[in-house]
């Protein structure tokens, strides 16, 4: 099944919008998607290990939409007594709109406008984060992705996103058949299937943009991550 990936057709979620009906849901969609189909317990299982009780950590996590990841992490650290500042980027402003107010009980998160292709940190971050994001862009455009998150951090980096394959394009065509049937859900869910890279085309990627010494893995429901540590 080979990739496809058209530069001018984008997810509805991508194209310049104001805060609208369509957005909030799609996003909160999203979100249950992350939380139920894998996401959210591919995070934990890496910040468990790289987040412990007394640590200071700045986290930067890149692409953040509606902010849930950081939300999610900032919750384990407050559990395990652990102090993290995290800087989330996003490039839609209406997304970060949304975001904010979904954070407004997280002061430890600070929202900030930005292309990620276009952004370099004043200073390196302890974490680099990146999900479910790589699939957006083209295979250049990807690798450029990967190369800034591994340049963004001095000790961990971890880029997670789905694994295309039959199995999980019929799976999202028939969730959001029966379930998730709002337009823009339908219409992004099935383009992002398409889009999405295998795992020997993740890996490829990750050589491309100068990684060495990485951890790939297979996670549940379609999920796969490369990280450095």
């Amino acid at each position: 099944m080979k990739r496809l990936f058209d530069p001018a057709v984008l997810e509805m979620m991508d194209r310049p919008q104001p805060d609208s009906a369509e957005l909030e849901p799609d996003l909160k969609r999203i979100r249950q998607l992350n939380r139920w189909f894998g996401s959210y317990r591919l995070i934990r299982h890496f910040v468990r290990r790289w987040i412990k009780p007394g640590d200071n950590m700045r986290i930067v996590d890149l692409a953040t939409g509606s902010g849930d990841i950081p939300r999610l992490v900032v919750d384990y650290a407050r559990k395990i007594g652990a102090k993290v500042e995290i800087d989330a980027l996003d490039r839609q402003s209406a997304t970060l709109e949304i975001a904010r107010k979904l954070s407004a009980a997280y002061p430890e998160i600070s929202y900030r406008g930005t292309n990620i292709l276009d952004w370099s940190p004043a200073e390196a971050y302890d974490i680099a984060l990146c999900t479910l994001v790589l699939h957006h862009f083209s295979d250049e455009d990807a690798v450029r992705v990967l190369w800034r998150c591994r340049e963004s951090s001095r000790d961990f980096v971890l880029v997670s996103d789905l694994r295309r394959g039959f199995l999980a394009t019929a799976g999202v065509y028939l969730l959001t058949a029966l379930i998730f049937r709002e337009p823009m859900t339908c219409y992004d869910a099935r383009l992002s299937a398409e889009r999405a890279f295998s795992f020997s085309e993740m890996r490829k990627l990750a050589v491309r943009a100068g990684w060495q010494n990485f951890g790939h893995r297979r996670f549940r429901v379609a999920r796969q991550a490369i990280w450095l540590e």
